[in-house]
């Protein structure tokens, strides 16, 4: 059964989000990270990049198994083993000095808009100050400055003040909620993105490291 989908610019760029050369650095951790296999056992019906690609496709559109099957020319069975083999290899971080991971602990750059750090999903009726807590990433973040919205009170990050019943909000009160409007409309337009992997919005698929891999997907969409 021949494909439709090959790694090629137009099926990358239409289907992954991903301008091509992005798509061949993502291709290229892969590798280096064994996407090849071991090289015993039976050969993949599918080349690596096709692979990486399937994988790519799952996350971007969260089309099931059975509907990619026909897309890439192969069976259900092997979609699902492709997925967990190569799903995780787009998870996995570079390994990193200690000092360098305390001073890259940031949820979101302000500036450019990546991902650089994210904890385990939740569910969503989860409070986002007891998400916050649980993540572990509070610990990592006592030395700095980290910005939250209005369900962050009492955490130690800064949110904005509150108006209140007969209390107005000062004048420079007002001008502190206007610059930390401006750096959370960041903050809010990188978690839009990334809500664009819609597997990453509906979460068929539980398992460890799929939020990594989606937060790695949206850096190399946004690199220069």
């Amino acid at each position: 059964m021949a494909g439709v989908l090959r790694a090629e610019r137009v099926w990358v760029e239409t289907f992954t989000g991903l301008q091509v050369d992005r798509f061949g650095r993502l291709l290229r951790a892969v590798r280096e990270r064994g996407g090849e296999g071991c090289g015993w056992g039976r050969p993949w019906r599918l080349p690596l990049a096709g692979r990486v690609l399937l994988v790519a496709v799952y996350y971007r559109t969260n089309l099931t198994m059975r509907q990619l099957a026909p897309l890439f020319g192969v069976s259900p069975a092997t979609v699902c083993r492709v997925i967990k083999w190569i799903g995780p290899l787009l998870a996995i971080a570079s390994a990193r000095t200690s000092q360098d991971a305390v001073e890259r602990l940031w949820i979101v750059d302000a500036e450019t808009r990546p991902v650089v750090a994210a904890a385990r999903p939740v569910p969503g009726n989860t409070a986002d100050a007891k998400a916050w807590r649980d993540s572990g990433l509070a610990q990592h973040c006592e030395s700095v400055t980290v910005l939250g919205d209005g369900a962050y009170i009492n955490t130690g990050l800064i949110v904005p003040h509150r108006k209140r019943p007969g209390r107005p909000l000062l004048k420079g009160e007002e001008e502190d909620n206007a610059q930390h409007h401006k750096v959370r409309t960041r903050v809010e337009h990188t978690f839009s993105r990334m809500k664009n992997y819609k597997i990453f919005r509906d979460c068929r698929q539980r398992g460890d490291g799929l939020h990594h891999a989606v937060a790695r997907m949206h850096n190399l969409a946004l690199a220069a």
